[in-house]
């Protein structure tokens, strides 16, 4: 059995390493695309809107799929998915099509939120509950290590020289500069054609594996306080509350990674500086899951954990706001290090106790990812119209949320 679990959780973090990789390129591409394809602040993070609502739009219609395919076929699917909107980055660079860049990204999430329900709640049941945090931080550390190193990684083949070709882009003709504009956007053809390589493999792997179907769990069970027998998804407030913090966390944790190299710049940082940012926060993030799988549950409960997240994460928001130039964009960076442990904490809080709604719970929690799409979107706004400093307030009544959700709200409706 144990065996089984072990071979189960690595082939999950497989799967949560592959989050992480395709998630965190969006950083990269932000403003890779806003220079590729002449792009304000609020079309550029259209990149983070394509992507995450997907998850939105797609994860009840996966819950539906799931039941049809099962777990591993469905994973193997959401692989395939994921394949087709990585291949359609290939002609978009070709004809320097952004809406044809935003399909893919689309495609992608779509891939990406059948994956994420079916291993999500995978990860919370395979054991006992009071050790569910430390498990998705687990897997947040695979998601964690893929966040630190994608960005590098195509950041160091799109963004390279992007400092002279900008000023080359801008001092050129219109004939030679769409030539330099279409130089720079085949760049991304070789990254996603390995892309699209390996994550058929990946499917093939998951596909021919032995994952098994996950049966009824410690979360499937009524816990204590909780009545068992209700009528509605509805009649769980703490589930509801939970997910919209979700909301507000997942637009958070995307923002801090996703705005921060192109807020480097705006402080007049080098882009070839810049580009390590994302990287900054994702290790600060990485940091953040290695110490709850150290403390969580021995000396930290969960609610403990995400009641300080909350704190950090207004702490550093204000010393953000209050600094310029390398300073305020260290405090960006230690977003990750707020950011961390909130997802795993909040999972095991919003879906204990859902019995046979725990399908449709989780489910509801993975359309919470939707947050990515809409927060980033209202950030780059906020950056035209004001500044892309000034911006950063957005998280502050976000970041409050998370510390009431820990203080009060995950208990609302639990008690008969």
């Amino acid at each position: 059995m144990q065996s089984q679990r072990n071979r189960s959780i690595l082939i999950l973090g497989l799967l949560f390493f592959i989050f992480g990789f395709i998630t965190w390129l969006g950083s990269v591409l932000i403003p890779y695309l806003r220079i590729a394809c002449q792009l304000n602040n609020f079309a550029s993070y259209l990149v983070a809107f394509s992507f995450y609502i997907a998850y939105m739009l797609m994860a009840l219609p996966a819950a539906g799929v799931l039941r049809m395919t099962g777990y591993r076929r469905g994973m193997a699917l959401g692989l395939l998915i994921m394949a087709v909107g990585s291949c359609l980055f290939i002609p978009a660079a070709f004809l320097r099509s952004y809406p044809l860049f935003l399909t893919g990204l689309f495609i992608q999430g779509s891939g990406l939120a059948l994956l994420q329900t079916a291993s999500n709640p995978y990860v919370a049941i395979i054991g006992p509950l009071e050790t569910a945090a430390r498990r998705i931080g687990i897997m947040g550390v695979c998601n964690g290590i893929a966040g630190v190193v994608a960005p590098l990684i195509l950041g160091a083949v799109v963004l390279k020289d992007a400092d002279s070709l900008k000023v080359a882009i801008a001092r050129s003709s219109p004939a030679v500069r769409t030539q330099l504009l279409q130089h720079l956007a085949n760049r991304v053809v070789m990254p996603y054609g390995l892309i699209l390589l390996a994550l058929l493999a990946i499917s093939l792997l998951v596909y021919f594996s032995r994952l098994p179907e996950p049966g009824v769990g410690p979360s499937d069970e009524p816990a204590e306080g909780v009545i068992s027998e209700r009528a509605s998804i509805f009649q769980y407030p703490y589930l509801l509350l939970g997910a919209f913090t979700l909301f507000l966390y997942v637009g958070v944790e995307v923002i801090s990674g996703d705005t921060i190299i192109s807020y480097g710049s705006s402080q007049g940082i080098p882009l070839a500086s810049a580009r390590f940012f994302t990287s900054a926060t994702l290790s600060c993030m990485l940091l953040g899951y290695l110490l709850g799988i150290v403390l969580i549950p021995k000396y930290l409960s969960q609610t403990s954990v995400l009641k300080f997240s909350g704190l950090l994460g207004i702490a550093l928001v204000c010393l953000a706001l209050s600094t310029r130039g390398y300073l305020s964009v260290a405090f960006i960076a230690l977003l990750g290090l707020a950011n961390a442990m909130v997802w795993p904490s909040i999972w095991p809080l919003a879906i204990r106790g859902l019995g046979k709604f725990t399908p449709l719970g989780a489910s509801l929690l993975i359309v919470a990812v939707g947050g990515g799409a809409f927060l980033p979107l209202a950030y780059g706004r906020l950056a035209d119209v004001v500044s892309p400093h000034l911006a950063y307030l957005l998280l502050l009544p976000c970041y409050a949320c998370i510390w009431y959700y820990a203080t009060a709200g995950h208990k609302i409706g639990l008690a008969i």
